[in-house]
């Protein structure tokens, strides 16, 4: 069993408010959800309005599917027009 985790540090540069970032990051998590079912969850940054740190994690069998839903968990990302992404890590356990 392979645990694969991708940590993501955002940028949402049009944010003016907490609840213009939440909607942003709710989007971003409900799509990820939706389409790898992988876990997701906001890790930082909670109290601020342009800054969002988010955890993913998927369990696979072996290292290169978990790898490859975890890439395409970050091309969805970094192509989401109202963040952008300043920082990411990848992790196998």
């Amino acid at each position: 069993m392979i645990v694969g985790i991708l940590q993501v540090e955002l940028l949402i540069p049009g944010s003016d408010s907490l609840k213009y970032k939440r909607m942003v990051v709710r989007s971003a998590v409900d799509r990820l959800r939706k389409k790898f079912n992988v876990s997701v969850a906001e890790t930082d940054y909670n109290d601020k309005w342009q800054h969002a740190e988010l955890g993913i994690a998927v369990v696979a069998n072996n290292r290169s599917f978990a790898d490859q839903v975890l890439q395409k968990a970050f091309q969805l990302l970094d192509g989401i027009p109202d963040m952008e992404i300043i920082e990411h890590r990848f992790e196998y356990l």
